[in-house]
């Protein structure tokens, strides 16, 4: 698929956001978002959608990652330094729906043994759903530390909303970077479409603190 927006127009953005973070002088590392307005797109009786897709270049440097785990994958974790919750912990967790929602707030995403994927959401209940957080089965043929380097330079679940927003990388990142993984976002989006880019009204790329930059 052609993509309508230049190379130039994002490298102008995204010079503009670095700037204005450089300006401010702004502590913590802004993340960088894509933000698509829809054009078009009746969300009540269109198709829904929703996808991810691999990215070029580690969008979330400091992906927060909790293992639910059998003995194995939580003695990895361990090993990793990465937080992990074994069966006890999980019937623990049951009797408390407040840590449960506690836990879906202050992880990034959820990996699971296979062999217990299907016993957490009976002892969970729809609390890591309703935070928007979704179970990634892990098996004893996987790396986990691979598995998750995977989960930073990939994009979450798109649901068909007014306006999506999705984390493309942070300011920290090289110019030529950004705008690779730029690319592959807008392309994906726009491929999610009915009528691709017919269903785009506007595209804009911002930071975390800082002005939204139109580039479409």
């Amino acid at each position: 698929m052609t993509s309508k927006v230049s190379r130039d127009m994002l490298y102008n953005a995204l010079k503009n956001i670095l700037q204005d973070t450089q300006d401010h002088d702004r502590d913590c590392l802004d993340v960088v978002e894509l933000q698509i307005g829809l054009n078009n797109y009746d969300i009540n009786k269109d198709k829904r959608f929703y996808g991810s897709v691999l990215l070029n270049h580690i969008a979330v440097p400091q992906l927060n990652v909790c293992i639910f785990g059998d003995q194995q994958h939580c003695d990895e974790a361990k090993t990793l330094g990465i937080q992990c919750l074994d069966v006890e912990d999980l019937k623990m967790i049951s009797k408390n729906p407040k840590l449960v929602k506690k836990i879906a707030r202050n992880y990034d995403a959820f990996l699971a043994s296979e062999s217990l994927i299907k016993q957490i959401p009976i002892s969970l209940g729809s609390g890591l759903t309703h935070a928007g957080k979704y179970l990634i089965p892990l098996s004893h043929k996987e790396s986990m530390r691979a598995k998750i380097t995977i989960l930073a330079t990939k994009k979450t679940q798109v649901k068909n909303i007014e306006c999506l927003s999705v984390n493309v990388g942070h300011i920290g990142m090289l110019v030529e970077d950004l705008i690779q993984n730029l690319n592959i976002s807008i392309n994906f989006l726009v491929s999610l479409l009915k009528e691709n880019w017919q269903n785009v009204r506007s595209l804009y790329v911002k930071s975390s603190m800082g002005l939204p930059q139109r580039i479409y």
